[in-house]
């Protein structure tokens, strides 16, 4: 069993938003591993296959970012995973537009969203995918730098770190020794 989240706001509004790039890099991932994220449990949108043996999940959690700690918490319970299961991909205004970044475990860092997660299943200990939004320019405030719509050029930077990014996942969920 393995959960493969990717955080975002739901809502046309928010599709081409910076703090969106998690639902852009599952849609990779589920177009590479043909699944089709349509179903509604657990306050997400789901896709779910057997792939290699083993049952894998694709979540986009329909709460908004700060509270995705309730979604991702259903989704353990209701598929009896583990945070070792489990792997979130989202932006990150640490990273470099264009690069990502892989851990086995680790903080929420600037990310409210994984703070909730964190807190929510009383544990840092499953991974993540973090894809580089950029340092937020100093004449806009943070909420308003990650609820915007992504430049041209941004979008194609941050698309190709969020296929590089998706790429990860894919040998993520094919690995057999985790």
């Amino acid at each position: 069993m393995k959960i493969v989240v990717g955080l975002g706001n739901p809502g046309d509004k928010y599709a081409y938003t910076y703090h969106n790039v998690g639902f852009l890099a599952l849609d990779i991932i589920a177009d590479d591993l043909g699944i089709n994220i349509k179903d509604a449990e657990c306050d997400s949108l789901t896709g779910v296959k057997n792939i290699g043996g083993e049952r894998v999940v694709l979540a986009k959690p329909q709460t908004f970012m700060n509270l995705s700690g309730r979604a991702v918490k259903q989704l353990l319970g209701r598929y009896k995973a583990s945070p070792a299961d489990l792997l979130v991909v989202y932006d990150d205004i640490d990273i470099e537009k264009g690069k990502f970044r892989f851990r086995e475990r680790g903080s929420a860092g600037t990310h409210n969203g994984m703070r909730d997660i964190i807190s929510a299943l009383g544990s840092g200990d499953f991974a993540r995918l973090r894809i580089g939004t950029g340092k937020v320019p100093e004449n806009i405030p943070l909420v308003s730098y990650v609820l915007m719509n992504m430049t041209d050029d941004d979008r194609a930077l941050i698309g190709g770190a969020a296929k590089e990014a998706a790429a990860k996942a894919v040998e993520w969920l094919r690995s057999k020794d985790r």
